[in-house]
């Protein structure tokens, strides 16, 4: 069963961010105080005293948008706000009620939903009385909390589940799959979230940047529970400003806590030094990887798909055991079957093989091709292995000496277990430790 929703509204800089990010207790909103940094509709699942619900941050009511987004700003809020059934409407103690405060209330008022009045940024108890002043918005008595200091929270979350009542859910089915969708600007990542999740999830335009947060936005399949994970996209770091840096290590950390990561290429233009160094990024933290060839039909014209598998071979030439997804995410075209490869890819970063079949496939590369010695060098000799964790399935050798290990042998055992083992798409980590009573080990 959904959640209830709970969905902060105000105007622009009364701390909407800030305020989802402390009664979640997480950093899941950009928090600047720069007006309109939110525009998507950025969501949490919050739990107290065992009941949950699903908050929302919004985009602030009547903000001027430097990329004239106004309007995709407010259907994001509207669409927020039929859903709600419970609205946050957050003002500023410092300004007092002011005219934009009094028209959102008169909007809340026609709406019929129940609205908690909170007054933001009540930092010290000098302040409170302030807050009195609020009353004439016709809400009742406000809650006073203050979203830098954390205070407030607890009484602000037993009036939220008091008025979400038998409502509250109870802890939401863990997803199976977190999936995290990344690329360069304009590649077409909200296009494709709002797919997977069947309704328009994130604002899409062919303005460069719109998305700034990692949103995390949470669908069905076969009725299982996954989370795709919309991100910003990302250029040269030499020409990001402020706001795009934050959301370029967003987009890391979204990497770092996916099982898969979608890289989206878009497929009208050629593969960038930015599409390279975010492969790189993936790799460096050995998350499975699709590459995600978008706007496919718009590139049918002019190659195949065979041309271009072996383009993207040339570019990434050390990825080749990467699969690629042909699709067009606006039409829908082929997106669920890049989801099926993405599940696969899960499947094989979570399996564990027996010691004794990775034990055959170790003598098998050994009978192959032994570890040269270099003149005046011992020879490595690699004497067993066992698997001690997956996603990533990470293979720990021993041998006579981790120093002996060539790059050059680690990545040729590397493809060897990867074409034997049922990890043919997926990276490995290997790990080379002494035997016992050898020289010191080493990675």
């Amino acid at each position: 069963m959904a959640l209830p929703l709970v969905v902060i509204v105000g105007r622009p800089n009364v701390g909407k961010s800030s305020l989802l990010n402390m009664l979640a207790r997480q950093r899941i909103s950009i928090v600047d105080a720069r007006p309109g940094i939110t525009r998507d509709r950025v969501s949490a699942v919050v739990a107290h005293r065992e009941r949950y619900f699903e908050l929302v941050d919004t985009g602030g009511i009547g903000i001027v948008d430097a990329d004239h987004l106004e309007a995709h700003v407010e259907a994001q809020i509207r669409y927020a706000m039929e859903r709600a059934a419970i609205i946050i409407f957050l003002v500023d103690v410092r300004d007092g009620p002011t005219p934009p405060d009094q028209n959102i209330a008169g909007m809340l008022r026609r709406l019929g939903k129940p609205v908690v009045l909170v007054v933001n940024k009540v930092d010290a108890a000098a302040l409170e009385p302030a807050a009195a002043e609020f009353h004439c918005l016709g809400f009742g008595p406000p809650l006073c909390v203050s979203a830098l200091h954390g205070t407030g929270r607890r009484e602000l979350l037993d009036r939220l589940i008091e008025l979400v009542g038998s409502a509250a859910g109870e802890a939401p089915e863990t997803a199976v799959m977190k999936l995290a969708i990344i690329g360069k600007r304009n590649a077409g990542k909200s296009t494709l979230v709002n797919a997977l999740a069947g309704e328009e999830r994130m604002i899409v335009s062919e303005t460069p940047g719109t998305t700034r947060d990692a949103v995390d936005v949470r669908f069905e399949k076969d009725g299982q529970a996954f989370i795709a994970i919309d991100t910003a996209g990302v250029r040269k770091k030499a020409r990001m400003n402020d706001i795009e840096f934050y959301s370029y290590t967003r987009a890391l950390r979204s990497i770092r806590r996916a099982d898969v990561v979608m890289h989206l290429i878009d497929a009208t233009v050629p593969v960038s030094e930015v599409d390279v160094k975010l492969v790189r990024a993936v790799s460096e933290e050995y998350k499975p990887l699709i590459l995600a060839v978008n706007k496919w039909d718009l590139a049918e014209g002019r190659t195949t798909p065979e041309a271009y598998a072996q383009y993207l071979t040339q570019v990434l030439p050390a990825y080749d055991y990467v699969p690629i997804a042909l699709l067009a995410a606006r039409s829908g075209r082929n997106i669920g079957a890049a989801l099926e490869v993405a599940r696969s890819l899960h499947r094989q970063a979570c399996m564990r093989v027996p010691t004794a079949r990775l034990n055959q496939a170790l003598e098998t590369i050994l009978a192959a091709q032994a570890p040269s010695s270099g003149r005046g060098r011992r020879a490595l000799k690699i004497l067993y292995a066992t698997q001690v964790a997956v996603c990533p399935p990470t293979l720990v050798f021993f041998c006579n000496d981790p120093a002996l290990v060539t790059a050059n042998y680690r990545r040729f055992m590397e493809k060897r277990l990867r074409g034997i083992l049922p990890f043919r798409e997926v990276p490995l980590r290997l790990l080379f430790r002494a035997r016992r009573g050898g020289p010191a080990a080493s990675t």
